[in-house]
């Protein structure tokens, strides 16, 4: 019988008077866990106990409420392994993939710990004669994320440090095809012996979502997902008079200049498009090759593509895993079939595999498509599979055209070694991560994770000092004292 996962309310594990969904291993399709729909009541529940402790939370000072993270750093480097292999179970990846992505998460947790230093003011005295004015930072109230199933335990700690070591309480909502990773996190959380209902888990799906969209005391809302389901929670969460920030989709482009290192650089484009399966929010899904880089760029990528080995991802050597659902494995190779329709041409094609031992898991191999005209559906949709377009520009004018030529703004790299080049493509490109020479120009956790277009709803990105700024509400104070007040009293 597979493990009923449970709800984290005011410091205690909680049953869901709920259905439950089955969640499954992407690489056997096999039965993992049982995760509850919790309904609005039990989320109302969890939110009313987030409010009680935020009351006292807010008072705790900031040194003392970032020993709690401290703990929960050396708690998750010592469950490092236990949860690498949760997340490759449940989402799919590869197990150095998960340990990296828990990396990302530990870096934010340590930031956090500088809180003391972050949330700082500032202050002028006599601003006019005899009146002092100050601008403090306080915290908001309840806070929750809602969280997608590609980074089961990154993308929770893009928000969680900063939202309780700033002096907010939070609730975390977690994909349902992903919790178990979540549960185990919070398994931790239960042994640093916070105060009850300053962290809290409610699983679930939309109606959990709603839920929390719709609470009058939940303050703010941070999301990460795709482009219509972050307009949806942003237009609900404004709605109801929430602080929104909401992560949506991409379809990251790679510029190829003549002059670039190719070996390396495809190796980096085969990493970044096909790592992950291509489910990533700052993938490359689009490589535009410039001028005499097309034919030894579009051969290489083939040979990479061909050569990436696919299969379970705790299994030494394997390079790519197999992507979450059978209902996304039929949506990327529909798409796959549609951009032949509009022209492309599958150079390598990943569809119709199975990996050996694993026939039931939900396998697309790395796919390679050319000729992309820049206009069809196939070049400005996001595919979130291991799929790589080709298009070609004479000049870097006509790339970065292409590349602007996008709803989305996550990510755009370019690969050159020309100074140049590159200084050009950094102040043109419209889009809110820039590598150069990198494939995933992921922000390190003291950065704020940005974006651009409809790749991101609101006006403060997770991590860093945006998430500090995201956390707090700023109130200026101005004061004036006299010196004959003190005698009277």
């Amino acid at each position: 019988m597979s493990e009923i996962l449970l709800n984290y309310i005011n410091g205690a594990w909680q049953r869901a008077d709920s259905p439950y969904q089955s969640v499954r291993n992407p690489a056997t399709a096999s039965v993992l866990a049982e995760v509850p729909l919790t309904p609005a009541q039990t989320v109302a529940q969890a939110v009313e106990c987030a409010h009680a402790a935020f009351l006292e939370w807010q008072r705790v000072p900031a040194p003392e409420r970032i020993q709690y993270l401290f703990r929960l750093k050396f708690l998750l480097e010592e469950a490092l392994d236990d949860l690498a292999r949760t997340i490759t179970n449940e989402c799919g990846k590869t197990y150095a993939e998960s340990v990296g992505e828990l990396r990302r998460g530990i870096e934010n947790v340590e930031t956090a710990c500088g809180i003391p230093v972050l949330m700082q003011g500032y202050n002028n005295e006599d601003v006019a004669r005899g009146i002092d004015e100050h601008m403090i930072r306080q915290p908001l109230g309840v806070t929750a994320a809602i969280t997608p199933f590609n980074f089961p335990a990154m993308i929770p700690l893009w928000f969680l440090p900063y939202a309780i070591a700033t002096g907010n309480t939070f609730i975390l909502k977690p994909s349902e095809r992903v919790p178990i990773t979540s549960a185990k996190l919070f398994a931790l959380i239960d042994r640093l012996n916070l105060p009850k209902g300053v962290l809290q888990l409610v699983n679930g799906g939309k109606e959990t979502a709603d839920a929390l969209l719709d609470h009058p005391l939940v303050r703010a809302i941070s999301f990460v997902g795709s482009t219509p389901v972050a307009k949806y929670v942003y237009s609900r969460a404004a709605a109801n008079g929430k602080r929104a920030q909401c992560q949506g989709g991409a379809k990251n482009p790679v510029v190829i200049m003549p002059d670039a290192d190719m070996e390396m650089t495809t190796r980096i484009v085969a990493d970044s498009a096909f790592g992950c399966a291509g489910q990533r929010c700052l993938a490359s899904s689009v490589a535009i090759t410039v001028g005499e880089a097309r034919h030894v760029f579009t051969e290489s990528i083939a040979d990479a593509a061909l050569s990436r080995v696919v299969g379970y991802g705790l299994q030494e050597g394997v390079q790519m895993g197999p992507v979450i659902s059978a209902e996304s494995k039929a949506r990327i190779e529909s798409l796959i079939a549609k951009s032949a329709s509009e022209g492309a041409q599958p150079l390598v094609d990943g569809r119709g595999k199975t990996v050996r031992g694993y026939e039931d898991g939900y396998w697309v191999y790395p796919t390679v498509l050319t000729d992309v005209p820049p206009e069809s559906e196939t070049a400005h949709t996001e595919i979130f599979g291991p799929v790589l377009s080709l298009m070609h520009a004479r000049d870097i004018d006509e790339a970065i055209r292409l590349v602007n030529a996008r709803r989305y703004g996550n990510m755009a790299c370019i690969f050159t070694a020309s100074g140049a080049a590159a200084r050009q493509f950094r102040a043109e490109a419209n889009a809110g991560n820039i590598g150069i020479n990198v494939g995933v120009a992921a922000p390190m956790a003291f950065y704020p994770f940005s974006g651009w277009g409809e790749s991101f709803f609101g006006d403060l990105h997770g991590q860093g000092k945006h998430g500090v700024e995201f956390y707090t509400q700023t109130k200026v104070v101005v004061e004036r004292w006299y010196r004959g007040w003190s005698r009277q009293f």
